[in-house]
């Protein structure tokens, strides 16, 4: 198959002597690389891919992104961007732009705290020891699928965070990605890092992407009562590929919330997993998408209990216009000996046009004889008298229209803790619905 220029085993040597990499990391590039190579291409007759299809998608068509941007002042990148960078009060935030850094700030002293919050680039020859420890070993490792070996092998843009024992982040920490050049293709990282007793918020928000593609992947590594709350916010362009993994590794009490909002891309084919690892563990795994247009988003997600007195709970729900499709499939696998598992599953769609489309396929696959998992799956339309009740009292199709979605999504966010991050949904969820 050709790739793009750069996409070649000497591609990855001069990427990684242009950043003047490490041996170890160029070494792990390289394998990667060779994984990718002798991975197949995933056909229309794989489970996984059996309702997404990659017609049209050719990696060729995507040039590398080797755009390195000038760190730039708050207030040019507020210009840039827009509302996404000051819509929410954080800690400190990092910027990306293209294939490298834009922008930082902090607010807090995390480094007096012991906390490290830098990009991956920096990450990789300040604290070399610690990434090699965690990068792509504990949660995603580079064999995962064919877009995690690409994405090892290439990854661009990045954020490590790392919060020591017994050590609590107040405000969240903010990550932006903006991908403004068209026809690139892009691999961030984003690498959570908590130990015992830690507790952070971490917001990642993903932008632009025109006529684009990005293969990301999201490594949650969390100790010992730990507590982590994680927001991925995906507003790519409409004429995006999209394609992510994201795992979770939980030791033992380790406490998560992670929320998926999928709004922007063309396709997005994303693979979500909690990895009960530890006795105690506490998961919920939390999602929200509104495909319109042609848009098709593919959410897939593993619960995947292997330690006793575990507790997970998935709720994703969704609302799809115009000639959209929606594809949710999910299990939870309960290994032997992991008793006493308590897991639900819930997947709900509002088909706002007759003409979108959405496929809910929840499943168990259970090993052990104490346990209690479930699941369920919805999709309704909108019931004509909450419309006209609505409309009676003043208000216009449209109006009560979007007044439904919005309640419809509430019962996710009424799961959402923190409250700056709530505030944040919500105006993504007006501008969403109101456009």
């Amino acid at each position: 198959m050709e790739y793009a220029i750069g996409l070649s085993e000497e591609g990855v040597r001069a990427l990684s002597a242009a950043r003047n990499e490490p041996e170890w990391m160029l070494e792990f590039r390289l394998e990667a690389w060779r994984i990718f190579e002798a991975m197949p291409w995933p056909k229309p007759t794989d489970e996984a891919w059996r309702r997404t299809r990659l017609t049209g998608f050719k990696l060729e068509d995507y040039q590398l992104n080797n755009a390195a941007p000038t760190e730039g002042d708050r207030t040019g990148v507020s210009k840039l961007l827009g509302q996404e960078l000051d819509e929410m009060e954080s800690a400190a935030s990092l910027i990306f732009q293209d294939g490298g850094l834009l922008y930082r700030d902090s607010s807090e002293d995390l480094a007096g705290k012991g906390v490290i919050f830098t990009d991956l680039q920096s990450a990789v020859t300040e604290h070399g020891e610690l990434l090699r420890r965690y990068f792509m070993t504990q949660a995603v490792k580079p064999d995962h699928n064919k877009f995690t070996a690409l994405h090892a092998a290439m990854w661009d843009t990045g954020a490590f965070v790392y919060v020591p024992r017994n050590t609590k982040v107040d405000l969240p920490l903010q990550i932006i990605l903006n991908q403004a050049t068209e026809g690139a293709a892009g691999y961030h990282h984003t690498l959570v890092v908590t130990e015992e007793g830690a507790e952070v918020t971490v917001v990642d928000d993903l932008l632009g992407g025109k006529d684009g593609m990005q293969s990301a992947v999201v490594e949650l590594c969390q100790g010992e009562n730990s507590i982590l709350r994680y927001m991925n916010l995906q507003d790519f362009d409409h004429s995006t590929w999209n394609f992510l993994t994201g795992r979770a590794a939980m030791q033992r009490n380790a406490d998560l919330r992670w929320i998926q909002v999928s709004w922007g891309s063309k396709v997005t084919k994303a693979f979500l997993d909690i990895d009960l690892l530890g006795e105690g563990g506490h998961a919920e795994l939390l999602g929200i998408y509104f495909p319109t247009g042609r848009q098709h988003i593919d959410h897939q997600t593993l619960q995947l209990h292997r330690a006793p007195r575990c507790f997970s709970d998935l709720l994703f729900n969704g609302a799809l216009k115009d000639k959209a499709r929606n594809v949710y499939m999910g299990i939870i696998k309960v290994f032997p000996g992991a008793q006493q598992t308590d897991a639900f599953q819930r997947n709900g769609n509002l088909i706002l046009d007759g003409t979108a489309r959405a496929d809910s396929i929840p499943g168990l696959e259970i090993e052990a004889d104490d346990v209690r998992c479930t699941h369920a799956a919805t999709a309704a339309q909108v019931e004509d008298e909450y419309v006209f009740y609505l409309m009676a009292r003043g208000l216009s199709r449209p109006q009560a229209e979007r007044m439904i979605v919005q309640g419809f999504f509430q019962a996710v966010l009424d799961r959402v803790p923190v409250e700056s991050v709530v505030e944040k949904l919500e105006r993504v969820i007006e501008r969403k619905i109101g456009g």
